[in-house]
């Protein structure tokens, strides 16, 4: 049963920066040739989006909104099974709960119905 965890939420001042890990258990979903892991936020009010998705032997897809301001990359060697956010120019706009996602095969597309497993999320407020 894969589990995920997110950590490195809290709060952080406009135009600061922050970067969320997010470890996998439970099963080589994501080091796999097929695997796919990806984050997710949720805004206060609004419905769950797609921030960026990475495949271990890949190239990572992002929103076209967060692009220029977010970096996904995936952990090497003994954190192979861990993914990152970093987040930078940080807004209050990017006020949200974070959702690490993935997926033991399929689509690495920026589609939450992709993503079989999720984590419990992570907060971080900008102010």
């Amino acid at each position: 049963h894969v589990q995920l965890v997110e950590s490195g939420g809290g709060s952080a001042q406009v135009g600061g920066s922050l970067r969320l890990p997010c470890v996998a258990s439970g099963g080589g979903v994501y080091y796999s040739n097929t695997g796919c892991m990806a984050w997710f936020r949720q805004q206060p009010g609004k419905e769950r989006e797609a921030v960026a998705a990475i495949r271990y032997y890949g190239t990572p897809t992002y929103s076209p909104s967060l692009q220029a301001r977010f970096t996904i990359s995936k952990g090497e060697g003994a954190s192979k099974n861990s993914i990152y956010l970093h987040m930078t120019s940080l807004n209050p706009d990017d006020t949200a709960t974070y959702y690490c996602a993935a997926a033991p095969g399929g689509s690495c597309s920026l589609e939450a119905s992709n993503f079989p497993y999720w984590g419990q999320g992570t907060q971080v407020t900008v102010s």
